[in-house]
């Protein structure tokens, strides 16, 4: 019986210190991706710091890419958000230079594409993909 309960707390240990690790990790992916938020935001020419307050950045990234930040409020209404954010990520690709692939890629894999945009050598050109 006692070693029943020594090989239970022994597994119990495992798992907080994978829990611990995993912790760890998400942390230091949400901090890499505020990172590439901040750059993404001040290759547009906007201040970084407008990337990590809630509501306002998704205003701002609106403006970003489709230059109308008040069509935020579209992420609001049901399937009409589903449409806008396809449309949104491709005139955010577009906005730097990018193609379809890479609106793909925004929408598929969010994170990884967000840190190519944000630490990769991608200029920002003007909403929608036009020189302003």
């Amino acid at each position: 019986m006692v070693d029943n309960l020594d090989n239970l707390n022994a597994a119990h240990l495992l798992d907080s210190e994978q829990m611990n690790q995993m912790t760890v990790g998400g942390l230091i992916v949400a901090v890499l991706l505020i990172i590439a938020m901040w750059k993404i935001f001040s290759k547009a020419g906007q201040g970084g710091w407008k990337s990590i307050i809630p509501i306002y950045n998704v205003y701002m990234l609106c403006k970003i890419a489709d230059g109308n930040g008040w069509k935020f409020l579209l992420l609001l209404i049901p399937i009409v958000n589903i449409i806008y954010t396809i449309m949104l990520c491709h005139r955010l690709a577009k906005s730097f230079g990018k193609g379809f692939l890479f609106t793909l890629g925004l929408l598929l894999l969010p994170n990884i594409f967000t840190l190519i945009l944000g630490f990769g050598g991608s200029q920002y050109i003007g909403p929608k993909g036009m020189p302003a």
